[in-house]
């Protein structure tokens, strides 16, 4: 239950982090103005906090096991809200970034019950 739970939040941080990321994007690149990037600021911000809902403690390795998860995720957003085609390089990469993720965040450890 609880990798249930910790893969969901890193999905819900990636869409506030990207989300917010795309948002500045279309206020700065595209001129679409000072609220949409306001949404991707506040976007940003709710990023931060889900993050710290993660199960395990430490904060290097969910930043570290969260970086794995953005590039899978970026490449997702892209392909979704602005019709990217990911390569067969940009597939292969973005799996090889959560196979990271899982063993980081779901390898057994030494010592820790788990």
């Amino acid at each position: 239950m609880l990798i249930i739970r910790s893969v969901l939040l890193f999905v819900l941080a990636a869409v506030a982090e990207i989300g917010g990321a795309w948002l500045i994007w279309q206020g700065v690149r595209e001129h679409r103005g000072l609220l949409w990037m306001g949404a991707g600021v506040i976007a940003l911000g709710a990023y931060g906090f889900v993050a710290t809902l993660q199960p395990d403690a430490n904060f290097g390795r969910i930043l570290a096991a969260y970086g794995g998860v953005f590039v899978a995720g970026s490449l997702a957003w892209a392909m979704v809200v602005d019709k990217f085609r990911p390569d067969r390089y940009d597939v292969l990469g973005a799996v090889i970034c959560l196979i990271g993720v899982a063993i980081i965040m779901y390898g057994p450890r030494a010592g820790t019950g788990s």
